[in-house]
């Protein structure tokens, strides 16, 4: 099986011409070869999207909600979208998943640990995939690669 999956990504690879768009994709963390060409060919031009929460919308990475007088709850992703960038996007959040072992330092690592911590898997690969669909709208609209973002400082009150 190994060996078959093998065969086709090198087909795919000479087959495939890679563009600017997919080159930064592939600076996502578990974005590779194959999930940029999804993510870019589904997306179009990204500048349609007004906002990267319209985009995280789009492709199904945001929660429904579920809202009465002052109790919010949030359920599961939404099933009413594009469904190649959700499976993408989640694909690539089982990938960081997988290999937070070895990437620790990185912030989605550090953010699928601390909602799988608090809240489990499935809700934690939502809010990573979620974390991917933003970040490619930011790498594809400024037309720049992928950053790990800062992290936020604590300040002590000297009590």
């Amino acid at each position: 099986m190994d060996a078959q999956a093998k065969r086709a990504e090198k087909r795919i690879a000479r087959l495939l011409q890679v563009t600017p768009a997919m080159q930064r994709l592939m600076t996502l963390p578990g974005v590779g070869q194959i999930l940029s060409v999804v993510i870019a060919l589904e997306l179009g031009d990204v500048k349609r999207f007004a906002t990267a929460e319209h985009l995280a919308s789009y492709a199904g990475t945001t929660p429904r909600v579920h809202s009465s007088g002052d109790k919010t709850r949030h359920g599961h992703l939404r099933q009413d979208v594009n469904r190649y960038l959700k499976w993408a996007f989640i694909e690539a959040a089982n990938c960081v998943c997988l290999n937070r072992r070895y990437y620790p330092y990185r912030h989605v690592s550090r953010l699928y640990e601390r909602i799988a911590r608090r809240k489990g898997h499935k809700k934690a690969i939502g809010a990573v995939a979620r974390h991917l669909a933003e970040a490619a709208f930011y790498v594809l609209s400024k037309q720049e690669d992928y950053r790990e973002p800062k992290a936020k400082t604590v300040r002590s009150t000297g009590a």
